[in-house]
């Protein structure tokens, strides 16, 4: 997963962009970038590390121009190079850049194709340059050669038209056209979010564009929309809007894991508030928790912070019983599924997560987490809570178990790498040396993400079911899948970063 930013405005843009990646920091700790033009020329500036890190005074001041883009990156393929760090630019047709979250599955065909019949050459491994080579090309061949450079957004949408057939996966796009404007498209199914928004202020109309409403809501703009499967919204640079829905297949079954972990509890998605997906999320575990366990002998219910804070509270009311914050946080610790490697995140989680022995000790503790994937992390916080003095330890996931990697843009090996992999809940809780495990149902996980928007009749859910809903996904794709995204693989990918000592990637 990863965060995007794209705003057009009356006036300068940097710094609104810089604090709109602020809000989105939590989809991608691994490299940060922002491309901005003054309608003639580009500034860009990327580099691997944190938003606060990679943008200084310096750098902010080089980004000039009322329209840009922002990205943060959390890389699903092993290469955390800088050179991946995103927007991609290519300087024709007009200078054109582009900011992607998701993952594509035919992108090893795009690649072959986009060498041998569009004579495009690509710099790095990313899915998202091949994304981005794809609509240049697709735009260059609607101008025909046309030398007016008068790109209206029949054009424009006539190029989205052609990566649509050409390109399959999940993906939300922003992109920017020098001269142009800023363009924005979501997937046939509506997997990754992407949101637009608009303000009035003294200067006159801002347009932003986000992958979490959040971002928009503290930046003072309006939610206008989510874009519909298959839509693409484009905002010439005089602020005017058009939108289409490019293709005319397009079914709407957005990523139901966004709302167990990926998205900020204060934003919507989809129509679907996450904080209220999340307190049914729950609601419905404890039900099932009451259904199951008549005879609990549970003390207080503590959360592992922060996603599991909501749906533990809720599991707490429910089940009469008290809650408690068991768990310091190190702020300063970065979310520890999205990091690259299993040994950095091994080594964060007791750096990011301190028992108060007073709420374990002589207790019968149910800590509730939003789900298990790896299953280290709920092994040591286990370990944790029984070395300061837990009778008993039990354990609830407010999601059901993860058997099966994610294809469209979330790192889910699997293997080895699974604990849920092959596994029964009474082995998985053996593993991970729980007392006693509880998973939520798949069919409650839909129901508490369908209240909040009853239109929405399907989401993807493959990591818990196996079911992809491109319906292009082989047991070939997987095992390559794995070859590139498995621990030993970044780590070899980190290693040979370090002895190539790769300099950071940057116009600035």
């Amino acid at each position: 997963m990863c965060g995007v930013i794209g705003i057009l405005a009356q006036g300068p843009v940097n710094q609104a962009i810089y604090d709109g990646l602020t809000l989105v920091q939590h989809r991608g700790q691994d490299a940060a970038g922002i491309i901005t033009s003054d309608n003639t020329k580009v500034y860009l500036r990327k580099d691997n590390g944190l938003i606060r890190d990679v943008f200084h005074t310096r750098h902010m001041r080089h980004l000039a121009g009322n329209m840009g883009i922002g990205h943060c990156r959390y890389p699903t393929a092993g290469s955390s190079s800088p050179a991946e760090a995103q927007p991609f630019y290519v300087n024709s047709p007009f200078g054109l850049a582009l900011g992607h979250n998701g993952n594509l599955t035919n992108a090893a065909e795009l690649r072959d194709s986009l060498y041998r019949e569009d004579l495009r050459h690509l710099n790095t491994n990313s899915d998202s340059e091949i994304l981005l080579n794809v609509l240049a090309h697709e735009l260059h061949a609607v101008l025909g050669g046309r030398r007016d450079q008068q790109l209206n957004s029949g054009d424009v949408f006539q190029a989205v038209e052609g990566v649509y057939r050409r390109v399959r996966g999940a993906f939300a796009i922003v992109a920017m056209i020098v001269g142009g404007g800023l363009l924005a498209f979501r997937d046939a199914y509506g997997i990754r979010p992407l949101v637009y928004g608009a303000k009035r202020n003294a200067n006159g109309l801002s347009h932003m564009f986000a992958s979490e409403s959040v971002a928009l809501d503290v930046l003072g703009f309006e939610l206008d929309c989510d874009l519909r499967p298959g839509e693409a919204i484009y905002v010439n640079y005089r602020g005017e809007v058009d939108r289409r829905v490019c293709v005319s297949n397009g079914q709407q079954a957005p990523c139901i894991f966004e709302h167990v972990y990926l998205a900020r509890p204060d934003s919507i998605i989809d129509g679907i508030a996450v904080h209220k997906t999340r307190l049914r999320m729950g609601e419905k575990l404890a039900h099932k928790l009451q259904r199951e366990w008549q005879d609990k002998d549970i003390d207080v219910v503590i959360p592992i912070p922060d996603t599991s804070r909501t749906a533990a509270l809720q599991m707490s009311y429910e089940l009469g019983l008290k809650y408690r914050e068991g768990f310091i946080k190190n702020r300063y610790i970065g979310r520890t599924f999205i990091m690259p490697g299993q040994e950095q995140r091994q080594n964060s989680v007791r750096q990011k997560l301190n028992p108060i022995e007073l709420e374990f000790k002589g207790k019968n503790v149910l800590l509730v987490d939003d789900s298990i994937v790896r299953g280290n992390t709920s092994t040591k916080i286990i370990q944790m809570a029984r070395d300061v003095g837990a009778k008993k330890v039990y354990f609830a996931s407010a999601a059901p178990p993860v058997r099966f990697p994610n294809v469209y843009g979330i790192d889910m090996p699997d293997g080895d790498e699974l604990v849920a992999c092959g596994r029964s809940e009474e082995e998985i809780c053996r593993e991970i040396g729980a007392d006693r495990l509880i998973f939520q149902d798949l069919e409650d996980l839909i129901d508490a993400a369908q209240e909040g928007n009853p239109s929405i009749t399907q989401f993807e859910t493959s990591c818990f079911d196996g079911s992809y809903i491109t319906g292009d996904v082989s047991e070939d794709y997987l095992y390559n899948l794995r070859k590139v995204r498995s621990d030993d693989a970044k780590s070899r990918s980190s290693k040979t970063l370090e002895l190539n000592d790769v300099n950071s990637y940057s116009y600035s």
